[in-house]
């Protein structure tokens, strides 16, 4: 019997050993996946809204709410028939459920969102006009263990925010208008009866703030713009009530913020620079957010990123590093915010991109008018698609010399989709591989096996390539046909950085001191340009990249204050130095 169990025990332990000899020969084999990138890879649903969907079916969600609970991360947005959680703000676990009761059919399912954490207890309420939305609540939203709270919430409001102060009391901030300011009022916890009447706190002032001018170019000539999205955050005993502007569908959507000494304010010191703003790059727009703290007490800012292709409001998830800095200002990190950064400090890796409108080969491509290089231009509203949706489909991208590369991201589009609403049990399958001659091709990673959605991929390698050729093959596609919006290669190329630039010049108009014309020499070898601002020369929060240009209209200044600048060379091998701060009164 000894001699039994003793030839068991061997060959338990052969078997262990060639399980793990195995494991180290895949690809990525045991992979800790340190970083990520915008958008955020999360399981998007589709739009379930038909009207919405008649230039093509397509993932759609928007206004998202991150709440910290029980050292757990929870993630509401708009219209996803459920909501997701995370322990490690990585790996996203979808939780379906439907928060309608019977008498809410007819409503858009958990629109703009608001979510609370009233003592051990997670409020849930989706926006609406009227008195028939439920107030949900959970102690164990992990396990999707929910029941009302209150049948129907008398007030209403939409894109409504919770807010739980330090003394216990409970407030309430909604509006979604271009006409009307945002509104904020006290709550009664037991019985959520407003304690008097609704407030004013902050209308926008288009006049004075020329980032909240509505339109792509910030003209005002369509309409009015927006205030939408409240969120309240308090630090050092302040309170800074965050909200949306001027528009969804723009890549300079963004989130402003107002500080004030109560919860209703009143908030008479707005920050003139947007607090969460990304204009440029590959994922743009970074408005109707919330701000949340991780369990290491950092500050983390999730908010809208603009597509507007299929529909206006065809938007993804981003999240930002964000802080207060030593005089109490509230600023969000978006250098490089659509770049891989690190999970756990938010910072940028320094892994660049390094195949930003490279050469390009693919299997195929749909005639209707997205070409091969839409794949690598940078921009997210313009995609590659092949012919089919077929396993075997693929694209390859020339990094132009070797390099080393880090990570990839594969940014799926919605060409030909069927589905409406949020699908379950669909899932995308994919190869890469590398080459350094475009000749002799290696495996790098095989997600041929993989059965989760994964619409914006990123895989962060276990051990750095040097390679010069990154191959796409497609296995399988949950629907519709193989597209690419982008297909980013990141880490470092084997040149030299970029020289610093000169000849800086920013020329503030006379007349309208809320915009500016902003030139610079161009630096032969840089594919983009960093501008850096702020109200202080050493508070250049807002960041903005340019692509192939070497001037940039900014029109986003308070036109009271006095602002200061810089700029930066990008290119695949690293940054030039920042130029000397420009003050600009």
């Amino acid at each position: 019997m000894q001699n039994i169990s003793r030839q068991i025990f061997l060959q338990t332990a052969a078997m262990a050993v060639w399980l793990f000899l195995g494991l180290l020969q895949t690809p990525n084999a045991w992979s800790q996946q340190k970083t990520y990138c915008n958008p955020i890879n999360i399981d998007y649903g589709y739009t379930p809204i038909p009207n919405f969907s008649e230039w093509g079916r397509h993932r759609a969600t928007a206004d998202p709410v991150i709440v910290n609970y029980k050292g757990d991360y929870y993630l509401f947005s708009t219209n996803q028939w459920g909501y997701w959680w995370s322990s490690d703000m990585l790996d996203w676990k979808f939780i379906p459920r439907k928060f309608l009761r019977p008498w809410n059919q007819g409503y858009d399912e958990l629109c703009a969102p608001a979510v609370g954490i009233i003592g051990d207890t997670m409020i849930v309420f989706g926006s609406t006009y009227t008195r028939n939305f439920t107030i949900w609540m959970s102690t164990d939203p992990r396990a999707d263990q929910w029941k009302p709270l209150v049948d129907s919430f008398d007030i209403g409001g939409w894109d409504p925010a919770f807010f739980t102060d330090d003394d216990g009391k409970l407030y309430m901030y909604n509006g979604s208008s271009n006409s009307y300011p945002l509104y904020g009022i006290e709550l009664n916890r037991k019985t959520f009866q407003p304690i008097g009447t609704r407030r004013e706190l902050y209308l926008l002032h288009p006049d004075r703030f020329g980032w909240q001018r509505f339109g792509e170019y910030y003209d005002n000539t369509f309409l009015d713009p927006f205030i939408e999205g409240s969120w309240m955050t308090k630090h050092n005993g302040k309170y800074y009530l965050q909200y949306g502007a001027p528009g969804t569908e723009f890549s300079g959507y963004a989130d402003g913020v107002a500080v004030g000494d109560g919860p209703l304010g009143p908030f008479d010191r707005p920050q003139s620079d947007p607090l969460s703003f990304h204009p440029g790059g590959f994922a743009r727009g970074a408005g109707h957010g919330s701000t949340f703290m991780d369990n290491d007490q950092r500050y983390w800012h999730i908010s809208t990123i603009a597509i507007g292709v299929k529909n206006s409001f065809e938007r993804r998830l981003g999240i930002w590093p964000a802080g207060f800095d030593k005089d109490d200002v509230m600023y969000m990190d978006a250098a490089f915010g659509d770049y891989p950064r690190d999970l756990t400090s938010g910072e940028f890796t320094g892994w660049m991109l390094l195949n930003y409108k490279k050469p390009v080969l693919v299997s195929s491509t749909l005639a209707a008018g997205h070409p091969a290089n839409d794949a690598v231009d940078e921009d997210i509203k313009t995609y590659w698609s092949a012919a089919t949706g077929d396993k075997g489909e693929w694209i390859q991208s020339d990094l132009g010399s070797l390099s080393t590369v880090r990570a990839i991201q594969i940014n799926y589009a919605d060409q030909d989709a069927e589905f409406l609403g949020k699908q379950t049990n669909i899932y995308h399958q994919y190869k890469l591989y590398h080459s350094p001659d475009g000749k002799k091709w290696t495996l790098l990673v095989d997600k041929s096996k993989n059965l989760t959605d994964i619409p914006h991929e990123y895989v962060q390698l276990t051990t750095p390539v040097k390679t010069r050729f990154i191959k796409l093959e497609n296995i399988h596609m949950p629907t519709g046909k193989f597209a690419i919006s982008g297909f980013r290669v990141f880490g470092k190329g084997a040149g030299v950085p970029p020289d610093t630039v000169k000849q800086f010049i920013v020329l503030r108009t006379e007349k309208d001191k809320r915009s500016a014309w902003i030139k610079w020499s161009p630096v032969d070898n840089a594919y983009a340009y960093n501008i850096y601002t702020g109200t202080a020369p050493d508070k250049l929060y807002n960041c903005i990249m340019v692509q192939d240009a070497n001037e940039y209209y900014d029109k986003l200044m308070d036109k009271e204050k006095v602002y200061y600048f810089s700029i930066q060379a990008v290119n695949e091998n690293g940054v030039s130095a920042r130029t000397q701060v420009i003050k600009v009164d």
